[in-house]
């Protein structure tokens, strides 16, 4: 019986070719998914430009209560002004192209 196995080459061809289109499909995904890793890296790198990007300035102007001549409340007003940091303005990826593109400076 083992034989008759050992001599038998009817599906050889067919274990061949499943091996051969298997291999292509896994070295597909492999390509694929490592594309869809820099898109999707990219797209986040937008995102955070987007973030950073944003104003985040704001400004409140004091108040004051009096009731006749006396003071009942009293609120100074107050501001923060929104620096640009290193990040604000990156246009690379750092996992994918490296921090060459990071600047200081806003666009």
């Amino acid at each position: 019986m083992f034989a008759k196995l050992w001599r038998d080459e009817a599906g050889a061809i067919v274990s061949i070719e499943i091996v051969l289109v298997v291999t292509i499909m896994v070295l597909g995904l492999i390509v694929g998914m490592s594309e869809v890793a820099v898109a999707v890296n990219n797209e986040l790198n937008d995102i955070s430009n987007a973030v950073g990007h944003l104003k985040q300035d704001y400004a409140f102007t004091g108040f004051k209560a009096q009731d006749g001549g006396k003071l009942k409340s009293f609120v100074d007003g107050s501001g923060y002004d929104d620096l640009v940091d290193d990040c604000d303005c990156n246009i690379s990826c750092e996992l994918v192209g490296g921090t060459t593109g990071v600047t200081g400076k806003e666009n």
